[in-house]
């Protein structure tokens, strides 16, 4: 992966245009954003969960950290594709963290909407990042070909995914 901007990683500095070991990026992201994600995701909806204040300073200064370290990663060109990723996710959204709450007992329509903005923030964020981790994992990041039909493929599942969960939900 080559770096949009400088960062250090464990003591050691980098500079931006060098290459860095995707296994020393998507890892630590991955379970450290799946675990401040969850614990948005749980603080948003339970029942005894904080306020609207607390749920917005947590999870708001973690996703402004977070967006940060992707524009020193991924640079402005892949960030804009998170913006892809939201309207993509906003179906995504709404069909998995509607199935989710549903094994709850519970809907999306039960809580006001202004509880769900942190939550889909880290929806955004993390399918973000699991984007990016498929356009290394084909290695597609530097063959455009590849890299087109990964991105269609990676839509198309995405779609499917969310269609079967919304129909399975909704019955």
């Amino acid at each position: 992966m080559k770096l949009r901007g400088d960062i250090t990683i464990n003591g050691r500095q980098y500079r931006e245009g060098q290459e860095v070991p995707w296994g020393f990026i998507y890892p630590f992201f991955m379970v450290h954003m799946l675990a401040f994600g969850l614990s948005g995701f749980f603080m948003a909806y339970s029942p005894e969960g904080p306020g609207a204040g607390f749920l917005y300073l947590h999870g708001g200064f973690a996703i402004l950290i977070y967006l940060v370290f992707y524009l020193t990663l991924f640079g402005k060109e892949e960030v804009r594709w998170m913006f892809i990723n939201a309207g993509l996710g906003l179906f995504g959204i709404y069909a998995e963290i509607g199935w989710i709450l549903d094994r709850f007992g519970t809907t999306l329509e039960d809580y006001p909407v202004y509880i769900h903005v942190i939550p889909f923030l880290y929806y955004i964020l993390y399918t973000f990042l699991l984007r990016q981790a498929v356009i290394d994992f084909t290695r597609s990041r530097s063959d455009p070909d590849r890299r087109r039909r990964v991105e269609k493929l990676y839509i198309g599942v995405s779609i499917a995914l969310y269609l079967i969960i919304l129909v399975t939900t909704r019955t």
